[in-house]
């Protein structure tokens, strides 16, 4: 591939950007050409976001030029982005609850019907359905956006920029909420787009999938250019290392500790059409992973245990005692937290205070006749802000201000001063970087040594292996089967998650290269 100056679709030269109290981008660069899938990969914070915001129209440059096919351009809007050619497909999504999948993929472009005034529907549909189908997702796109999984909805934002045919497509973590069949269907159109001449910026945490898609890769750090190389040049610690500026020993740092008493029992939990006589017991002290494709109803499992979603039978007990929980308050009155998937739209309030979403779950523990105590509620967050070691210019700083795992922190301070003793974390790490993650899994071996039982729902397979303490998994509502820790492999847990016999043994992995003979 040939990377002159006269054949980039993309140059971002000496872009600087800065907001109250933060240096976001200082003299960062980025050169994409035609064809290319370039990585863009850094710590949470490093100016990933505000660099293509930047490229989006939707926040000013300081200073810095950008070009598209070596002619200077000035980007004021997303809409000027657009007519340019420029897509962007955001990890937190912009779509339209209440409309179906495809008044998303064409909103503001329908189909104009020949009575002037009028959409086309029925065209509408059929060529929404098609850009559906050549990703190979089974989505009806007459569905509203909000009955579709997480997934689904993912889907449907890549529809959405794909139907544009863009010259220029960011993804940002596109495959965080992907199973591996739905993310070999976004590497196959990636490489179909890629033989069209797009230029696409893939940005990612999970490393390996910028071996197998990137050809090449820009790091930052800090909201500093360290480095672009081509793909085949670098190893894995090696893109780890520039990331972080050190080196990371130990990625999951599992800590074994003891495990106590049941704390939290699941007995024939049903619910009809979703969730099928589940059953499981989490002890103190232990990390219970939850795994399963997309669909499984590991999500609904932990919102009908929470309360945020009501069951049609079955039976909780709390260290022992039957509870019933109908509603998210009364969980937390009894000491069970949810860190939820999607933290923007149910684990923050994003126009509040860093100060105001930590506490905004125990508020009765800082307060007195009825006023909060404004003094200890700023001790409180800033206990938890150093501890956890967020990353912002003060605890008033608005929390969507807030890089995505600096924002999985503050969620996780609410929890901690709570002093749960259950904690579900569901999709802990998703859209985090390696950096975060580590610390992330710190934190639960912490929670597990006090004594605190975990719920670890996760999609990243060697996070599963590699934290819990013992295995269940999910298909179609239902618990599959249970593994050890010590019994636990890929092959077990995807034989289990696609319906297979917990009694049959899965075929061993083709790869044998590492066995050795006597």
């Amino acid at each position: 591939m040939t990377t002159t100056a006269a054949t980039y679709a993309l140059e971002m030269r000496g872009i600087s950007k800065s907001y109250p109290g933060v240096r976001a981008l200082e003299n960062v660069s980025l050169q994409v050409a035609p064809g290319e899938v370039h990585a863009l990969v850094g710590e949470n914070g490093a100016g990933k976001s505000t660099l293509m915001k930047i490229l989006a129209g939707a926040q000013p440059k300081d200073s810095g030029t950008i070009l598209l096919d070596g002619e200077p351009v000035n980007i004021v809007s997303p809409q000027q982005a657009m007519e340019l050619g420029i897509s962007i497909i955001y990890q937190e999504f912009n779509l339209v609850p209440y409309l179906n999948a495809a008044e998303n993929i064409f909103l503001g472009r329908e189909p104009r019907a020949k009575v002037p005034g009028f959409v086309d529907f029925g065209r509408m549909y059929r060529e929404a359905q098609a850009i559906i189908d050549r990703l190979g997702v089974p989505v009806n796109v007459r569905t509203p956006v909000n009955r579709l999984s997480v997934a689904q909805q993912q889907m449907v934002e890549i529809a959405k920029a794909t139907s544009r045919q863009s010259r220029i497509i960011v993804m940002d973590e596109p495959s965080a909420t992907l199973t591996e069949h739905e993310l070999q269907s976004l590497f196959s159109l990636i490489r179909q787009l890629k033989r069209e001449g797009v230029a696409i910026i893939y940005i990612s945490h999970r490393l390996e999938e910028i071996f197998e898609i990137c050809d090449r890769v820009t790091v930052l750090r800090d909201g500093h250019w360290i480095a672009t190389e081509k793909i085949g040049d670098l190893k894995r610690e090696e893109i780890i290392r520039l990331m972080v500026g050190r080196e990371l020993k130990q990625m999951i740092p599992k800590e074994p500790v003891p495990i106590g008493a049941p704390a939290l029992e699941v007995r024939n939990l049903t619910r009809r059409g979703v969730l099928h006589d589940i059953s499981l017991t989490v002890h103190q002290g232990e990390i219970l992973g939850l795994a399963g494709l997309v669909g499984a109803g590991r999500t609904e499992l932990a919102r009908a245990i929470f309360g945020a979603d009501p069951i049609d039978s079955g039976t909780l007990l709390l260290f022992g005692q039957p509870v019933r929980i109908r509603s998210p308050r009364e969980a937390i009155k009894l000491g069970i937290g949810l860190v939820t998937e999607d933290r923007k739209a149910q684990g923050l309030v994003l126009g509040m205070a860093v100060r105001e979403n930590i506490t905004l779950a125990n508020l009765p523990a800082l307060t007195v006749l009825n006023f909060i105590q404004a003094g200890r509620e700023r001790e409180v967050a800033r206990k938890y802000v150093q501890d956890l070691a967020v990353k912002t210019p003060t605890i008033e700083q608005t929390v969507q201000n807030l890089s995505g795992g600096n924002q999985q922190k503050v969620v996780l301070a609410k929890w901690l001063f709570t002093e749960s003793k259950v904690l579900i974390f569901d999709e802990p790490t998703r859209g985090i970087d390696v950096g975060a993650k580590t610390e992330i899994y710190q934190l639960m071996n912490r929670l597990a040594a006090q004594g605190v039982a975990i719920i670890m729902i996760s999609s990243e397979l060697p996070e599963v292996l590699g934290m819990s303490d013992r295995i269940l998994v999910m298909h179609e509502g239902r618990i599959a089967g249970e593994l050890s820790r010590q019994e636990a492999t890929q092959e077990k847990i995807m034989h289990l998650a696609t319906g297979g016999n917990h009694e049959e043994e899965p075929a061993a992995p083709p790869n044998t290269a590492d066995e050795t003979t006597a």
